[in-house]
């Protein structure tokens, strides 16, 4: 989505006017925004007047040549703060993005582009602003298939026009030379150079064909973890981490490469909602470190990564022994010495039980006993999604063994995960799940101003239809419930274990095979949370039982009516507060369902009355 667009003349006007943040703030609101950020609007009347003087003043830059502000890049929540449009001088179609920084100083990090400076009212740790319009070029391009197809060039660069000569050299440390060569840095003084290198790009309008291709151009979701899987552990670039992920991501590269060959324990705790990148980070850091020829492994509790990723492999020639050993189960470090491992990198880390082994009785603790094998360990967590009675990972507990095994604890503002890519992108619609499912209040209590595909349906057999013909497309639509339907198939698969209203009947996923998330003949059968967490689809279709209610004007969870064949709250009856325990896993299992899907979430609810609800808050433009 593009805020506010216009030609250089109407621009220019604005800004002269003193009008421009009023104008911004319009469109907001027109699009359905409620934007309310001074900050930002404190932002607009200084960068852009900067803007105008390079754009104008005799600049010999076309005054018909199209800009556009504020442009939410597709299915991510990051918006790129100018664009400018049109030909060369060859015809070409070419669009410059300008990163606008107000910053007066920065500082220098050894990590891969980063730097410190004053945002958010304090010092952090941010992306340098060249590889900040670096990473939006590459996602506008990964994202935007029109753009892609018709060749349209983006150039991407950062202008800093606030900054102070005397920090030049932070700015431009020889750390910072890749990024810099990528997407040029211009600073105030550098602003005839900043008119230079757009004309370079924009020498004639497109009559704003550009910028309708930016906007409605065909949005293709970035490639699915699984599906890059092999081509990252080549130590390809697949994903261009942005902002706090390349954060994230060079703060532990940088802590391997200063730590691993000494006997110090150190504990990494990463924290991020659904689609926030955790396990895009993991395995680019596991590629990073056996690259380097050290020993490091992935782990995971729940099963279903771990068989997509290693079937992927094996269908790209890796060895099976080669693989399988690489990708390890939670509960394999039971007997492990100290520090056998030089990084151990646990996705999913909510999921980590207390004991291991088939029965559940080996063991003393699985995180004390990873951070135990390894020099180095990387918990990626997100505490919303602990959906069964056993998940006991938590940021406490961790940050307990690591204390109590002598392994320096590394968790704070550098490594925590806020914006989403999955989803559409939406902040929003994750903060809207919050809301609906009670695990917090937000802002966000409708779906008024979120480009998701969300839709509520009434007959389950109508939803099958519609996810069936999306995932005719490339096989990258499933549908997923929660454990409410007795697993009777396994025993006699002659029978349905999901039967409802309209005569629906479908199966549980195939008992036969452990990659039901990308099996070419899974679509029929319904997936569970264990086959569904730790993946995404393009879309999914989330059936929700009669666990989910919606009583006494409020959601509520009934664990009655969970399958006696579910395990995800065996033992629940032992528990001195047995709802209490059974509410947030029930609300957590369908937080993690419904934020499983790239481009839209389809719904069935059984309980009318939540159906009704729910379509009742939801407000579209």
């Amino acid at each position: 989505m593009i805020v506010y667009s216009g030609s250089i003349r109407d621009f220019s006007n604005d800004v002269l006017l003193g009008l421009i943040a009023d104008r911004i703030e319009e469109c907001f609101r027109r699009n359905g925004f409620n934007h309310n950020n001074e900050a930002e609007v404190r932002s607009y009347n200084n960068s852009l007047m900067f803007m105008n003087n390079v754009l104008c003043n005799n600049s010999g830059i076309d005054e018909n040549i199209k800009i556009a502000i504020e442009y939410t890049i597709p299915l991510t929540s990051k918006r790129v703060d100018f664009l400018i449009t049109g030909y060369d001088k060859n015809n070409k179609e070419n669009v410059v993005i300008i990163e606008l920084k107000q910053w007066e100083k920065c500082l220098a990090t050894s990590r891969d582009d980063v730097v410190i400076t004053y945002v958010g009212n304090a010092n952090r740790a941010v992306t340098h602003p060249s590889y900040q319009a670096y990473s939006y070029a590459k996602a506008i391009e990964s994202f935007n298939e029109s753009v892609r197809n018709k060749d349209i060039s983006l150039h991407p660069c950062a202008f800093c026009h606030n900054f102070k000569d005397k920090y030049v050299d932070q700015i431009k440390n020889k750390k910072y030379e890749e990024a810099i060569k990528l997407a040029p840095l211009f600073l105030q003084k550098d602003q005839l150079k900043l008119r230079e290198f757009i004309k370079q790009y924009v020498h004639k309008p497109d009559n704003g064909e550009i910028l309708y291709t930016i906007e409605n151009g065909k949005i293709k979701p970035s490639i699915a973890l699984q599906d890059a899987i092999s081509s990252l552990l080549k130590g390809n670039q697949v994903f261009t981490m942005i902002d706090e992920q390349q954060v994230a991501f060079a703060t532990i590269k940088k802590l391997v490469e200063m730590t691993i060959d000494s006997d110090k324990k150190h504990t990494v705790i990463v924290e991020g909602g659904p689609g926030t990148g955790k396990s895009v980070i993991a395995i680019n850091l596991l590629s990073n470190i056996i690259l380097s020829g050290k020993v490091a492994l992935y782990i995971s509790k729940n099963s279903a990564p771990r068989y997509v990723y290693t079937k992927e492999l094996i269908n790209n020639n890796y060895r099976k022994k080669y693989v399988e050993n690489l990708f390890k189960g939670s509960g394999c470090f039971v007997n492990s010495n100290s520090n056998t491992f030089d990084c151990l990198i646990v996705d999913e880390a909510h999921r980590l039980n207390e004991k291991s082994g088939f029965y559940g009785n080996d063991g003393e603790n699985q995180i004390k006993e990873i951070i135990n094998a390894s020099k180095i360990s990387v918990f990626f967590i997100d505490e919303n999604q602990r959906v069964t009675l056993k998940d006991i990972g938590s940021i406490d507990l961790i940050k307990k063994y690591a204390k109590e095994l002598n392994s320096e604890i590394h968790y704070g503002e550098d490594l925590k995960l806020v914006s989403q890519f999955r989803c559409g992108g939406s902040d929003g619609y994750l903060a809207f799940l919050d809301n609906l499912l009670g695990i917090r209040e937000t802002a966000n209590i409708d779906l008024s101003d979120i480009t998701y595909d969300f839709r509520v349906y009434d007959d389950p057999n109508k939803m099958r239809d519609d996810l069936r013909k999306l995932n005719a497309i490339n096989n990258k639509s499933r549908m997923i419930a929660g454990y409410c339907y007795k697993w009777v198939s396994r025993k006699d698969p002659s029978l349905d274990d999901i039967n409802l209203e309209n005569d629906f009947h479908a199966k549980w996923n195939f008992s036969s095979t452990n990659t039901w998330a990308i099996d070419e003949d899974s679509f029929e059968q319904v997936g569970c949370i264990h086959t569904s967490q730790g993946l995404e689809f393009d879309y999914c279709g989330v059936i929700i039982g009669k666990d989910l209610i919606y009583k006494d004007n409020k959601v509520m969870t009934n664990y009655s009516a969970r399958a006696t064949t579910d395990q995800s709250l065996k033992g629940i009856k032992s528990y001195l507060d047995p709802y209490k325990e059974a509410d947030i896993i029930i609300r957590n299992t369908y937080r993690t369902l419904l934020s499983r899907g790239q481009k839209g979430c389809f719904v069935y609810c059984e309980d009318k009355e939540l159906s009704n609800y729910i379509k009742s808050i939801i407000i579209t433009k």
